[in-house]
């Protein structure tokens, strides 16, 4: 399967070019963002991986907790949308506060859907997809829970620095938060790569982040 560079990897190599904006001609209206977005944060590449409210109204969203820490710029399409808010190194996920005057949440982005929130995968090969900002969209098969509590991992066709925060679906439903993937050979008859992934599951997240009761707490996704 290939899997599309996406406009964001393009804005992450382009952007250390002196002048360069890499934004689009949206004039006054809203950026589009939603899951699956490719995001920098303090200029990292990463992706977005959710876009909801918390139980307070403010439009939130998560990524992986590597990306950035707290009060790290949040940028999309080119412009500031929000600030890393706070970020939970176990787990390594965090919570991005996004500025709603900018933005035209979605739960349908570029075509990747999330339909809520689903349970935990349990069971192996079970199916679930992804969509990085730098691989694009792909679909695997689930692993294994709980390498450490509330981390699981899933193979997948590629992975890319800049996917980190990917959401993970079942069913087009939100299960997870994709922190990292690696690729590696396979010897035999006919020699191949085999990528996975390890991803923090959303329950566990949104465990921590309820009880904790700031940013993020009480998160629902935008509806689709």
């Amino acid at each position: 399967m290939r899997w599309p560079v996406s406009t964001a990897t393009l804005c992450a190599a382009l952007i250390i070019v002196p002048g360069w904006h890499c934004g689009i001609a949206h004039g006054d209206s809203a950026i589009p963002l939603g899951g699956g977005a490719g995001i920098l944060i303090n200029g990292t590449a990463c992706t977005l991986g959710a876009i909801g409210h918390d139980n307070t109204g403010q439009l939130v969203g998560f990524t992986a907790g590597h990306c950035g820490a707290p009060g790290s710029p949040v940028v999309a399409q080119g412009d500031p949308v929000g600030t890393v808010a706070t970020v939970n190194g176990d787990l390594d996920y965090a919570v991005i506060k996004f500025d709603p005057a900018k933005l035209a949440p979605t739960a349908n982005f570029a075509g990747f859907a999330i339909n809520g929130i689903g349970p935990d995968p349990a069971t192996f090969r079970q199916p679930i997809c992804t969509q990085g900002g730098a691989t694009g969209f792909g679909c695997g098969a689930f692993k294994a829970a709980n390498l450490k509590p509330g981390i699981a991992a899933a193979n997948v066709p590629a992975w890319q620095p800049g996917d980190d925060g990917a959401p993970v679906t079942v069913d087009s439903q939100l299960v997870g938060i994709t922190r990292k993937g690696d690729t590696t050979p396979i010897l035999g008859p006919v020699p191949e790569l085999s990528t996975h992934i390890s991803f923090t599951l959303l329950s566990a997240i949104l465990s921590d982040v309820n009880s904790k009761s700031g940013p993020g707490a009480g998160f629902s996704p935008v509806p689709a």
